[in-house]
């Protein structure tokens, strides 16, 4: 009768562990998920974001590293962290200095970029506007199209001065 008791609670406490072992792997792998999407969503978000016509049509992306591409994801540029702009063939054809100005191959100032997202061309004319929202317009306030997370500056890059087209 003792052999039988002691039996019933070794099982008992053998299906217990089991299931606390499958309760804790079940939190762990939800844990685990939690994280991994996480951590993809951050890093899916830091590594491009979409440029977009005013039809909403994805044009190009630009990613963490500067670099540009097209819709059909070739590469056709980079914006360096030190400004420099190169196109495709890593070629340097611009830059971006601290202060907004923009400037060709030949370090002719083509416009600049003011810090609240207006653009003007080599003359101070106004020719448009990155918004703090993403939205980029023409000096019309026509909507060109839309650069969600993208540094008003690329945007601006990519709209205004004809570098990756």
């Amino acid at each position: 009768m003792i052999n039988i008791l002691i039996n019933q609670y070794s099982q008992k406490c053998k299906r217990q562990t089991h299931l606390s072992h499958h309760f804790f792997s079940l939190h762990l792998t939800s844990f685990h998920s939690l994280i991994l999407l996480f951590l993809f969503s951050f890093f899916h978000s830091a590594q491009a974001q979409t440029i977009r016509n005013s039809s909403n049509a994805s044009i190009a992306t630009i990613e963490s590293n500067g670099t540009v591409r097209d819709g059909s994801n070739r590469s056709i540029g980079k914006i360096e962290s030190d400004g420099t702009v190169r196109d495709g063939s890593n070629r340097s054809i611009g830059k971006i200095e601290s202060d907004g100005t923009v400037r060709d191959r030949s370090n002719r100032s083509i416009g600049k970029i003011e810090s609240d997202g207006t653009v003007r061309d080599s003359s101070n004319r106004s020719i448009g506007k990155v918004e703090s929202d993403g939205t980029v317009r023409d000096s019309s306030n026509r909507t060109l199209g839309t650069a969600k997370g993208v540094p008003m500056r690329y945007a601006a890059l990519y709209f205004f001065f004809d570098f990756f087209r």
